[in-house]
């Protein structure tokens, strides 16, 4: 129990930890109203193409927009890469304000619908450079790896206040006014996102992200050094493909995440058909149906949080692809309302922890220099996936029905999650494993330890840089870490006499925590040392709650104290 609320505690830390870092909280908030605007506008959107043409106006739109944005995604995401990465996105939310505005005055006039249409995908086209630029930019806004994926996580929340206001919203105008109006709302809403953009400074270099890997580079432009010099505008498009293809860790990643929004391409289909012909709920039902994804997304978003302190990133990824698809296999079941709001919590949910995990993962594998192409090759995986969705749910709607379809793409998905799961295991263990922990768990009483648990300790624990010719600890001080060597010598006195010198590896500052007395030793750095330090109570609460290990430190602190 005591462990629930201590991640409870950490997770709601790291949130407002977030939302107090200025830049986070400006990017977050116009992420917000961006995203409001964009669930309001796919409402409006879908009901249009419905009264146009039925399910297949909408799947056939569904498919042109998704196809268009993984066409053009290489091209634009390459600008994250290669320009000011917040000019980037207040372009892309200025080009999209003049786009559907204009959508809007054609649907006013009742202008042709395909004019209504070819906005629409030129709309979404223009979208595919934010996303990759915010993703990028985000890693230079964190001051640590905690704060990195509790951002993601805020993100993630974002989107599913999203898919829930927006649709509402989108609901309400369009019972009240129209399509039109929804729009507008939609126009409104980039205009916010742009204002907000134009305030956020990165506050540490790009090239120094936060949970990135290698990375160069300078500035808040994203400008990079690339290991060979390229020419042409779009010379290097390629390169986030080429990233995800040689990684088998990323192609796994790619192909799940592909898996999901297969269904979330369909959902764009099947909820427009379970509200309309399922459940007769009449075109505000299909806001309803959609505000119940962002329902589960709210909640979603705060078990990733606490999800992400167990160290099982990519696992948990896996774990919302699954919940995203199965969820489809009630309603199939139990076709009725409250069966299909209860399956819609669970896919926004899903949604929270597939976008968390995904995010993280990238931010921590990809090199900085690559990292606003990878994003962009996956957000074409992506829409390619939702593009396939859209395409397959009315084929399968009109050939075995509403019912079965959602079984397919239920049960087909579940399936190759389970197929990727012994990879993802991989990617927890070996691509993600925390820095440091080899080193803490080559110390002999933490080595024992329940690997969980080593685990945990290395994540907490900090880097701890000490000059040489300064000391680390004096006799007499309070002990509040244990320290291990990662690099560097530091020479051990006590009262004044040499002792000993220690290296890399090794470690100290046990007594004191384990004996709760002050400090018996001097420890002087004789090299510049760079060490993993533990906090008191970290230490205590690992060692001491384990007999094994606590009988090590026990012997090693007797013996250490035997000797003086």
């Amino acid at each position: 129990m005591s462990e629930i609320r201590e991640s409870l505690s950490e997770s709601t830390n790291a949130l407002a930890e977030v939302f107090r870092n200025r830049n986070l909280r400006r990017l977050n908030l116009a992420f917000a109203g961006s995203v409001v605007g964009d669930w309001a506008y796919a409402v409006g959107a879908s009901v249009y193409a419905y009264t146009q043409g039925g399910v297949a106006a909408v799947g056939v739109l569904g498919v042109v927009r998704f196809v268009s944005m993984a066409l053009f995604s290489p091209f634009t995401s390459l600008l994250a890469d290669r320009f000011d990465r917040k000019r980037v996105m207040i372009a892309a939310d200025s080009i999209r304000v003049v786009l559907v505005l204009a959508a809007a005055l054609v649907i006013r006039l009742d202008g042709p619908p395909i004019v209504v249409y070819a906005l629409a995908v030129l709309t979404a086209v223009a979208g595919t450079a934010f996303r990759p630029a915010q993703a990028a930019l985000t890693p230079s806004l964190a001051n640590h790896p905690g704060e990195l994926t509790a951002a993601n996580v805020a993100a993630s929340t974002v989107e599913s206040v999203g898919f829930f206001a927006g649709p509402a919203i989108g609901g309400l105008l369009l019972a009240m006014t129209g399509v039109a109006s929804v729009y507008v709302f939609n126009a409104a809403t980039f205009v916010w996102s742009a204002l907000l953009v134009l305030g956020v400074h990165p506050i540490t270099p790009t090239g120094a992200a936060v949970g990135s890997a290698t990375a160069t580079g300078t500035g808040e432009t994203g400008d990079v050094a690339e290991p060979k010099k390229r020419s042409g505008m779009f010379a290097g498009m390629g390169d986030g493909y080429r990233e995800i293809f040689k990684n088998r860790d990323l192609r796994l990643l790619a192909g799940l995440y592909c898996a999901q929004t297969i269904v979330a391409g369909a959902s764009l289909v099947f909820t427009v058909a379970i509200a309309l012909d399922l459940l007769k709920l009449g075109h505000s039902g299909v806001g309803v149906i959609n505000s119940a994804v962002g329902v589960g997304g709210l909640i979603g978003g705060f078990v990733a949080l606490l999800l992400a302190q167990r160290g099982k990133i990519a696992r948990d990824f896996g774990l919302g692809v699954i919940l995203w698809a199965a969820p489809l296999l009630i309603i199939a079941a139990w076709p009725t309302l409250t069966s299909a709001l209860i399956a819609m919590v669970l896919i926004g949910l899903a949604n929270s922890v597939v976008d968390v995990n995904a995010y993280t993962i990238l931010q921590r594998l990809v090199p900085d220099a690559v990292m606003g192409r990878v994003f962009g090759a996956l957000e074409g995986v992506v829409v390619g996936g939702m593009g396939l969705g859209a395409l397959m749910m009315p084929f399968l709607i009109d050939s075995i029905g509403l019912r079965s379809g959602l079984v397919v793409i239920g049960a087909g998905v579940s399936l190759i999650v389970v197929l990727g799961i012994a990879g993802l295991k991989r990617i927890d263990t070996v691509a993600l494993a925390p820095a440091g922990l080899d080193l803490i768990r080559g110390v002999a009483m933490l080595g024992v330890l329940p690997g969980k648990v080593v685990d945990r300790l290395a994540r907490r624990a900090k880097v701890v840089n000490v000059p040489s010719g300064q000391a680390v600890f004096s006799e007499g001080d309070v002990g509040d870490l244990f320290y291990v060597i990662e690099s560097g010598t530091g020479d051990v006195t006590i009262r004044g006499e040499y002792v000993c010198t220690l290296s890399a590896g090794e470690s100290f500052g046990e007594i004191a925590l384990l004996r709760d007395v002050p400090r018996t030793a001097t420890i002087t750095a004789t090299s510049d040392l760079v060490m993993r330090a533990i906090e008191r109570d970290q230490f205590l609460a690992a060692v001491t709650g384990d007999g094994e290990s606590s009988n090590q430190a026990e012997l090693l602190v007797t013996r250490l104290l035997a000797s003086r």
